[in-house]
């Protein structure tokens, strides 16, 4: 079978899709990128900390992960402790708050490209859903005004209710193929986060496309995915496939 590129890629060879939403669908990404730049101003906080430590992974996980960069050790706490610093879920609902302060102030649009997907996808009867490890996934698709729009949203509380294991691990990726009722071999992943990425290809999903919204080609492709684009509007009918097919090739 040949490989699958953007220049050959076509939507309907494939029974759904799973849309991660931060960075994927929407520019969430970069209201987690400055919640958790407050949240962590005292540590010096970069980019690549964003990308290497919490892009992509539930919310708690995330400052475990940043704090163990630094040597930090914190008592684990409890969901229902007070936003603060006391405890790694103090920070992480801390983080949360900072996150809601800013979504309301400014809202949120999907992108351009991913919107134009998701037409497409509703047209070609092709069943969608968003996997996100955001507990605020909802609330997000109702400020870009598509809260309609998905058959399926398996977020960071259904990841939680349900104990599994949030990205790399699969488990939520396998969740929303379930309920979507799609087989992961016949299932697109999208994902702009390299554990993203690692979680559709250790799901075994049919393709796993990769969004490089600051991640990097080589990182993403690295973690399994099976092609990188830019932009999703490079994967629409008639786009110019081009710039896609030479910084996404397939391994």
């Amino acid at each position: 079978m040949d490989r699958v590129t953007p220049s050959n890629f076509m939507w309907t060879d494939y029974a759904g899709v799973l849309f991660d939403l931060d960075g994927v669908i929407t520019p969430t990404a970069e209201i987690h990128e400055h919640a958790w730049g407050e949240l962590f101003a005292a540590y010096h906080f970069t980019r690549v900390d964003y990308l290497n430590h919490v892009d992509g992974k539930p919310r708690y996980d995330g400052v475990r992960s940043f704090l163990t960069s630094r040597g930090v050790t914190l008592a684990e706490g409890t969901p229902n402790d007070a936003p603060g610093d006391e405890s790694v879920c103090a920070m992480g609902n801390r983080k949360n708050e900072l996150f809601n302060i800013i979504l309301e102030r400014d809202g949120i649009a999907a992108y351009p490209g991913s919107q134009a997907i998701v037409d497409l996808l509703a047209e070609a009867d092709i069943p969608s859903a968003v996997v996100s490890s955001s507990k605020n996934a909802v609330p997000v698709l109702a400020a870009a005004g598509l809260s309609s729009r998905f058959d399926v949203v398996v977020d960071g509380i259904v990841v939680a209710d349900k104990g599994l294991a949030g990205k790399p691990a699969p488990d939520g990726y396998l969740l929303g193929a379930e309920r979507l009722g799609v087989e992961p071999t016949r299932t697109v992943v999208i994902e702009d986060a390299t554990s993203g990425v690692a979680a559709g290809k250790a799901g075994c999903f049919a393709v796993v496309i990769g969004v490089d919204r600051g991640a990097g080609v080589e990182a993403l492709l690295d973690s399994g995915a099976t092609f990188v684009v830019n932009d999703l509007d490079e994967l629409l009918p008639c786009a110019d496939h081009d710039a896609a097919a030479i910084n996404g090739a397939a391994r």
